[in-house]
């Protein structure tokens, strides 16, 4: 379809309607008689309930009903979902905490539910809700990941004497041992990787709308994944799967923390159901602070072996990753990503101790990349230290121990088997769109302006999209136009845009012609949702199958009524043609047929329609190389990132300017957490960071242009050759930037710099 086919540009169809105004996110909903709730939040890190009052509450103006643990636990809900299956050190089941949708004996965050007012307006619910006492003894609190598992530390479930929710060990420990023995050099880093807040654009909100004439519960929500979330939700409520439907409108970002049932969820059902009318709840944006998933938040020992050439022998990599207070759904997945430690490298042997622990604050969610940003910001900086200690060049030492293309596939050292990558071309390709040769002229020049400027370069590599499926169904109507149906859930990835453009393009329609339709239960068939970098290999894959079922069912009507056989008919921009008649049908032709049981081949069902799943068993790689230029003030510390360049291969490029829109977005959130971002909780747990005036957000002037170009290398794991990109950005930028910095304070002696890289983290460093 020209200008509609896969690979070109074509500008984003969602973005008219959402600059007008016209977006339909939970909170721009309002149902009739809708009342409004307000949770009642813990204001201790870890306390015991002794008295929960709510009778003042309860009388307040306005108030239609005040929840407690006792009312969840009388409508017989259920807690909200852990997750299992690995183990712990000592071999036992990993530990799996309940999740209370209120508290009832004991609170373990600040933020922890506690009770759940709803009122007639949402000022009424507020008012009431400042007049439930609620008296704590308070406990003592473990904050630090770091010290969760120290001997003595206040333990935040009483059976779990050492705060360690599970823990793996991957890899060949004793041959990477022996590996070390006989390393020529050997380079030890300390990293910890902080911790951030997703801070999506649309703060988490739900409405619950229960119909007591069918028993049936109605859920507005932003949510990533429809379908799962539908049956967890089931299980809490303890009703059939379609006693429920969800409804997503428009999702103003996610980034991992939507995928779950959060308590509000529960909450406002209820709440419906013990009052007769649908129930709103919004977060605000210090209660999102308090109240959301957090992501990141490890601590990472880890050193890599060289032979006296500087060829890796082993990487040994020990890790402590926070999984806060709860554990919630899909959180043991970062466990899984850690063979992106093997990066681009062919390094023989590796071995990590990983340890999820808990501590008293927010639950932590996989968080854009899961794991993999964290990998490569430890392999990397590794390599760059490595350098620098022992006299390497790091682009050669990189250069050195590729794994080249022509080994692929090709199984590191750590359960990964990738399957297709250029590595050394895209680190060659990135430096010369980096123009990494006048880099020190450049330098030369900042230093005259008595500024320090600094050059970074990461490899990066990510597992993508498989395990896993997705749904997609092709429907046209009477008249000959198209609907898609999208189990994948947009969050402002552009979903409409590529699917359309997919299926546009395999069957010569009119994008005008063809609606696009998501994240309603009632209406999607089947489905996952959108995580992982998935949705193109998954996603895109079932519309390509769909398409083909279409066209398939089209020739053999196209080929009855054209009364020539199918193998005599070509399919060309959404075309039926014979050589053996003039006469020629399009696919919007057939639709209007289709409905006509006269006009169809005996025993073929009446309508154009067709629904898919596609499957992924094997995992994609994508990866690529950045570059990263930075100048900081010696006398602010201030650091401004001049120059960025990436490129990247994803596979096939179904659209560019979809692809580096995704890649500019995950750069901006690597660079904000290397930079600025940095959620501090103080000794007793108190969240100091709950606004925008205390944690500091990335904005368009802390970016240079960037430069993005993609280096395809189609992978053959899926029908359209396409790799996972939505994790590409953030991937790569926290290394990048990072190697930059601590290139630019090289000529201090400065060999590391804590994230987030602040000016005045920075400029201390320079005072020593």
């Amino acid at each position: 379809m020209g200008e509609f086919a896969i690979g070109q540009g074509v500008s984003r169809f969602e973005d008219p309607r959402l600059l007008r105004g016209g977006g339909r996110y939970v909170d721009d909903i309002k149902l009739p008689g809708m009342a409004y709730g307000v949770v009642v939040r813990a204001q201790h890190a870890h306390a015991k309930i002794v008295s929960l009052d709510i009778d003042a509450a309860k009388k307040a103006p306005g108030v239609l009903a005040v929840l407690t643990a006792a009312d969840v636990k009388a409508a017989g809900y259920g807690d909200l979902p852990v997750p299992g299956g690995l183990k712990r050190p000592d071999g036992s089941p990993m530990y799996k905490p309940r999740y209370p949708i209120l508290a009832e004996t004991h609170v373990r965050w600040v933020g922890d539910c506690v009770a759940f007012v709803v009122a007639e307006t949402l000022a009424q619910a507020n008012d009431a809700a400042e007049m439930i006492l609620v008296d704590y003894e308070d406990l003592p609190a473990v904050i630090s990941t770091a010290d969760a598992t120290t001997p003595g530390a206040p333990r935040v479930w009483d059976d779990c004497p050492d705060n360690i929710c599970f823990g793996e060990l991957v890899g060949d420990k004793a041959a990477t041992d022996a590996a070390f023995a006989k390393a020529a050099h050997v380079v030890k880093g300390e990293f910890v990787i902080n911790r951030v807040t997703a801070a999506a654009m649309e703060p988490r909100a739900a409405i619950g709308d229960y119909n007591a004439a069918d028993g049936r519960y109605t859920l507005y929500n932003g949510l990533q994944r429809l379908h799962p979330v539908r049956a967890d939700l089931a299980k809490v409520l303890k009703v059939p799967d379609s006693k429920i439907r969800i409804i997503i409108g428009d999702v103003g970002g996610a980034f991992g923390m939507k995928s779950p049932i959060f308590n509000e969820v529960p909450l406002v059902l209820l709440g419906s159901k013990l009052t007769g009318r649908p129930v709103k709840w919004t977060s605000s944006r210090t209660e999102a602070f308090l109240s959301d998933a957090q992501g990141r938040d490890n601590v990472t020992t880890a050193e890599l072996a060289l032979d006296k050439d500087g060829t890796f022998l082993a990487l040994r990599v020990k890790n402590i990753a926070a999984i806060g207070a709860y554990l919630q759904p899909a959180m043991p997945a970062f466990a899984y990503n850690a063979g992106s430690l093997a990066g681009v490298y062919r390094t023989p042997h590796i071995f990590v101790d990983i340890a999820a622990v808990f501590t008293h604050t927010n639950p932590i969610r996989p968080y854009r990349g899961n794991g993999r940003p964290e990998a490569a910001f430890v392999i990397e900086r590794l390599v760059d230290m490595a350098a620098d200690e022992f006299g390497f060049d790091p682009i050669e030492l990189r250069r050195r121990n590729y794994i080249p293309a022509d080994a692929m596939p090709y199984k590191t050292g750590l359960t990964f088997t990738y399957d297709s990558g250029e590595f050394e071309k895209n680190m060659d390709l990135a430096l010369e769109l980096a123009d990494a040769k006048g880099f020190a002229a450049r330098k030369a020049d900042s230093k005259k302006r008595g500024k320090l400027r600094g050059f970074g370069l990461s490899n990066t590599i990510e597992r993508a999209a498989a395990p896993g499926f997705e749904s997609a169904e092709v429907r046209f109507d009477r008249n000959g136009s198209a609907t898609l149906f999208a189990g994948s859930l947009s969050q402002g990835q552009g979903h409409e845009t590529v699917f359309k453009q997919l299926v546009c393009d395999r069957l010569g329609l009119d994008p005008m012609q063809v609606q696009y339709l998501q994240g309603d239960s009632d209406q999607i068939f089947f489905g996952e949702g959108t995580s992982g970098s998935r949705s193109s290999a998954l996603g895109g894959s079932a519309f390509h199958m769909a398409s083909e079922k279409i066209i398939a069912k089209a020739r053999a009507i196209a080929a009855h009524m054209l009364k020539v056989e199918e193998s005599d008919l070509a399919f060309n921009e959404g075309m039926f043609s014979t050589p053996k008649t003039n006469q020629t049908l399009t696919i919007s032709d057939i639709a209007r047929a289709a409905v006509d049981p006269n006009k169809l081949p005996k025993d073929m069902e009446a309508g154009l329609t067709a629904t898919a799943v596609y499957t992924g068993t094997i995992a994609n790689f994508p990866n690529g190389c950045h570059v990263c230029e930075v100048e900081i003030d010696p006398e602010t510390g201030r650091t401004e990132v001049v120059r960025y360049a990436v490129v990247d291969d994803v596979g096939t490029v179904m659209n560019p300017k979809l692809l580096h829109g995704q890649i500019h977005g995950g750069i901006a959130q690597g660079v904000g957490q290397i930079l600025m971002e940095d959620i501090y909780f103080d000794a007793s747990g108190q969240l100091v960071t709950a606004s925008f005036q205390d944690y500091a957000m990335p904005r368009a002037h802390d970016f240079p242009p960037m430069k993005v170009e993609s280096n395809p290398v189609p992978t053959k794991t899926n029908p359209l050759g396409v790799k996972g990109a939505g994790e590409a950005g953030a991937v790569g930028a926290m290394p990048a930037v990072t190697n930059a910095i601590v290139d630019a304070l090289s000529e201090f002696g400065i060999k590391q710099i804590e994230m987030p890289a602040t000016p005045e983290r920075i400029w201390r460093a320079l005072q020593r």
